[in-house]
Order: C-alpha cells, then sequence, then structure tokens
C-alpha cells in the first residue's frame, strides 16, 4: 500500500482532549481501515499552534507516544513538567496521564502513536 501525503485524512480538533486552541492532525494510517491490524488507535502527525495544547488526560488500555519532529512544549508526564524539542519522545503507559502544550514561537509538530495495551 502506498498513501501519498495529499491523500491522507487531515482534520482540524479544537480543545483536543480538552486542552486550548487547534490541532491539525494529518492521519498517516487509519484505525478504522484496520491500518494498525487491530493493535493501535491512532498513527496520527499533530501540529499545536503557539499557545495550543493537548490537554490533561488518562489512557486505558492503550499507551501513547509523542515523537517530537520540531518546534518546542511542555509535557505534563504524570505531574512533572517537561520542555520537549525535536528528537524527543514522550511514552505515556497504560494508566499514566500527560498533556502536551506549544510554549513557543512556531509551530510544535510530532508524532502521535496510540497502541492497544
Amino acid at each position: 500500500m502506498l498513501r501519498r501525503a495529499e491523500e491522507m485524512r487531515q482534520e482540524i480538533a479544537a480543545n483536543l482532549r480538552g486542552g486550548q486552541g487547534q490541532a491539525k492532525l494529518v492521519h498517516i494510517l487509519e484505525s478504522s481501515q484496520d491500518e494498525l491490524n487491530g493493535k493501535g488507535k491512532m498513527f496520527a502527525q499533530i501540529t499545536l499552534l503557539p499557545g495550543s495544547s493537548v490537554g490533561w488526560h488518562q489512557h486505558v488500555g492503550d499507551s501513547e507516544a509523542y515523537y517530537i519532529l520540531s518546534g518546542q512544549g511542555i509535557v505534563n508526564d504524570n505531574g512533572t513538567k517537561v520542555t520537549v524539542q525535536a528528537g524527543d519522545v514522550v511514552l505515556t503507559r497504560d494508566g499514566e496521564y500527560h498533556s502536551i502544550e506549544n510554549n513557543g514561537d512556531e509551530d510544535l509538530v510530532f508524532i502521535a502513536l496510540i497502541l492497544l495495551a
């Protein structure tokens, strides 16, 4: 299978997981098409504009990894706030909590992968 960039489903989500502002999602693989072999929920590129965030939430029955592509932000990793930048990865396991905020002046772009526990 080949899916070209222009064929990937895109969406704008306001207040993602209770966060601020808007997030642009580009769905790289679709769980609804069983492209994650029933083992995942999301494989997407997410862009947060400056001041935007993905709200604080818990993962239940799955885990999520963020791989930061560009920009900088602050991740709340189970109550500990850390700065992230390009090349960093954040893993939130089943039962854990996290959020991410773009506190910079350029877009924060990252890959989000949610896998079932």
